[in-house]
């Protein structure tokens, strides 16, 4: 008699099937942050559109494109404040020039004093003054607070701890400037003719910076910053 044999039966483990990773369509992507781009109230981050498109898409890409592609057009898609919005075509601004509502001016005080605090951030009220040759009002500084366009950072470690001064993301992205450096340098500002004759050799326009970390001559701001110690002076005229 043959020996009995028993079946082997042992089953092989099946192989796992390779995971494949979904690519999304980068058209289709771009579709998606193109209206995302048209329908937001305020500019966009990169990574406030990562989080909206399809998981996986090229995000720099797709702003790269969108870039490219509208760079012709009667819009263009510009990153001002680190973040994206589309806006008119600068060669196009004449045409939409009548129907711009009239925006309240801002007086020439007011104008060199956001100018002294774009470019000397962080200032004190005091310094803005010592610039100018001026005594600038708390009218002024109010007015630029209530823009939006330059806040307060901290107190000047200094007799009567000042408060400083900064310009805000609201700046930027009034002036259409991707980060506080592009303001123009003393090249460009006479080749503007923002400042005109001849330049003194020592005369030099600072490197701004708006670091929201504070520097080694500010203190934090405290809870009596509605009521800033060097708001106390007695207001002048100003010229």
């Amino acid at each position: 008699m043959l020996p009995d044999t028993q079946d082997d039966t042992t089953e092989m483990p099946e192989a796992e099937a390779p995971e494949i990773s979904h690519v999304p369509d980068h058209g289709e992507a771009m579709r998606i942050a193109e209206a995302l781009l048209f329908a937001a109230p305020a500019p966009l981050s990169a990574d406030e559109l990562s989080g909206r498109l399809p998981e996986g898409a090229d995000v720099g890409k797709i702003l790269q494109d969108l870039t490219e592609l509208y760079a012709s057009r009667g819009v263009n898609l510009v990153r001002v404040a680190g973040k994206w919005t589309f806006r008119t075509a600068g060669d196009l601004s004449f045409v939409l020039a009548r129907d711009v509502v009239e925006q309240r001016r801002l007086s020439r005080a007011a104008m060199e004093t956001l100018a002294i605090i774009a470019y000397h951030q962080p200032v004190t009220r005091a310094e803005i003054e010592e610039i100018r040759g001026v005594a600038t009002s708390k009218g002024t500084i109010d007015t630029l607070l209530e823009t939006g366009w330059i806040r307060l950072r901290g107190r000047r470690k200094a007799p009567g701890r000042p408060v400083t001064y900064g310009t805000t993301p609201g700046f930027l992205e009034h002036f259409g400037l991707d980060a506080i450096e592009d303001l123009p340098g003393l090249e460009e500002l006479k080749g503007a003719g923002f400042i005109e004759g001849r330049v003194p050799s020592d005369f030099s326009v600072p490197t701004p910076s708006d670091a929201d970390a504070l520097r080694e001559d500010e203190d934090p701001l405290e809870d009596d910053l509605l009521q800033p110690l060097d708001m106390h002076q007695t207001e002048v005229g100003e010229e």
